[in-house]
Order: C-alpha cells, then structure tokens, then sequence
C-alpha cells in the first residue's frame, strides 16, 4: 500500500477519536510489516533525517541539525502536519527533538526586506488575531477538526535589533487542552524566515531555550542578510507590527481582510497532538535499530 493509501487509511481511523501519533505509540513495538497500523505505517513511511547533519532552509539559507534531533522536508512536513491534524502551507519544513517533546516549522518568505522602525501595539494585535482567528475556525469545521482560539499573549512581542529577530508566544485553547505557538521572524535582505515552536504549556520554557540554542546553526548565506541590503532591492509594503498578522496577508485587500487573514491564520497556528511524546519513543527506538 503507498503512503497515500496510508494517510487515508488513517484519517478514518479519526471517527474512533484517537490522534494519530496516539495510534502510532499504540503501535510501536509492532512489526514494520503485517501487525504494525495504517497510523504506524503512514509516520514510518517519512523520511527522518537525523542530526548531526546540515540542511537547507531556503536557496539563501541553512540549518544545522545537531545530534538528538530530527528533520523533515516539506513533503514530509505536510504530511505529518495532516496527520496531526494541522493544515499544511506546502512551504515550511519541521525540526524537533527526537522524544517529539517540540516541534518548530521553518520557512521562508521573500517578500523583500522589512522595515524594523515602527512600534508595536501588542493589544490591538491580539484582538485583531482572535477576529482573524474566528474566519480560520471555519476551515477546521469544514474538516471536522476542533476549533482553535487564540487566548492571549504568552510573551508579547519583542524585537531585537541586535539579533534582527522579531519574537513573540501565543497561548491557544482547543478542546479543554491549551498548547503555546512560539514565533520568530529573522530578518533577511530579500524576506524572513518565520520559525513556529509549537510545544505544551509547562515544557515551553525549556523548548525555548532548546531551539534558541539550534538556531544558532540558522544562517542566511553571504550576501543575503539583513545588513547586506543595497538600494534598490525590493522593500516589504509592511513593517513588524503588520509581519505578526501575517506579512503579505495583513495588507491584501483583493479577498478583503478577514479572509485574507483566516486563511493566514488556518495555516499558521499548530495544535501539538495527544500523544507526541510518546510517539517520539518509538522514533528514538527506530534510530536504534538503524544505528545498531
């Protein structure tokens, strides 16, 4: 069976109301043939890189992936973001430790350099979050999936101009269970590379921390970083403030703003599915027997 078969196969097994990577814990001391799930079968079938090894984020930038952690390539990435019940962008790429504790989603958009002068409204941001965030719930019904509300701030935004590094954290609520999105927008000559640290509540410091460290492999090539903008190159039509709804989204009128926004918003805010960690188990379990 292919691992389109599989994904299908799995998302059925929804209608049980059991996550994916739940099934796939449930499972993994199974066979990797004959016994072992659909659910098993359709995470197997992803192609882990496992650190130490270096990766590319962009055409214009790289990561290195230390030991202890695990990579996945933009197919790779929607598939997992499907199956844990997450919408997929087509456009970013996943990096978490191997116990799947956390998960952080990279990409890059090229949509010319950001302006880092304005101020920040951190109030009237949230509140225009939680109205985009209500035309996003739309598309999650539609899938039968749980809605999502953006409850508050977790760490208002900052910028540091040092680091040229815009970050802020986002507290969402989602079937009595409450999980945090940590951002970080870097800064770039053409665009940025927007980084989404979806963790639990209690494990979000440490995975901060953990990520800040991994980052410090993230680099844009030579000739491509923010100090190394010339005049002429193509300047975002948004500043920071506007870069926390969305960048691009934030200003287009064409589908009027909300829609615009919801569909921003469907897309960017990631639910850390039940059963994760102990999914990660099994993960460590199969570098184990590769390596051994």
């Amino acid at each position: 069976m292919n691992t389109t078969s599989r994904c299908i196969a799995l998302l059925s097994s929804l209608a049980l109301g059991l996550s994916p990577l739940t099934l796939l814990a449930q499972q993994s001391d199974a066979p990797a043939s004959g016994g072992a799930s659909e659910g098993a079968a359709a995470l197997r079938s992803l192609h882990w890189q496992q650190g130490p090894t270096q990766v590319t984020i962009a055409a214009n930038s790289t990561l290195k992936v230390p030991a202890g952690y695990v990579f996945l390539d933009k197919a790779d990435t929607d598939r997992f973001l499907e199956l844990s019940h997450n919408l997929a962008s087509g456009n970013e790429v996943m990096l978490a430790p191997e116990d799947l504790s956390w998960a952080a989603y990279l990409s890059f958009d090229e949509s010319g350099y950001v302006k880092d002068d304005d101020k920040i409204d951190a109030a009237a941001l949230l509140k225009t979050m939680q109205e985009g965030q209500e035309a996003a719930n739309a598309e999650r019904r539609r899938r039968g999936w749980g809605e999502l509300s953006i409850v508050g701030w977790a760490t208002p935004p900052f910028y540091n101009r040092d680091t040229k590094r815009l970050e802020w954290a986002t507290l969402l609520a989602s079937n009595g269970e409450q999980t945090a999105n940590f951002a970080t927008k870097i800064l770039g000559r053409r665009g940025h590379t927007s980084v989404i640290l979806v963790a639990d509540l209690p494990g979000l410091p440490a995975a901060q921390r953990q990520l800040n460290t991994v980052l410090q492999g993230y680099e844009f090539n030579s000739g491509e970083r923010y100090a190394e903008w010339r005049q002429g190159d193509k300047v975002a039509e948004y500043g920071l403030a506007a870069l926390i709804l969305g960048g691009a989204a934030a200003v287009a009128t064409k589908k009027g703003l909300w829609a615009v926004l919801g569909t921003f918003f469907a897309a960017t805010w990631k639910f850390l599915a039940a059963g994760v960690v102990a999914a990660g188990g099994w993960l460590r379990s199969l570098f184990k027997k590769k390596s051994g």
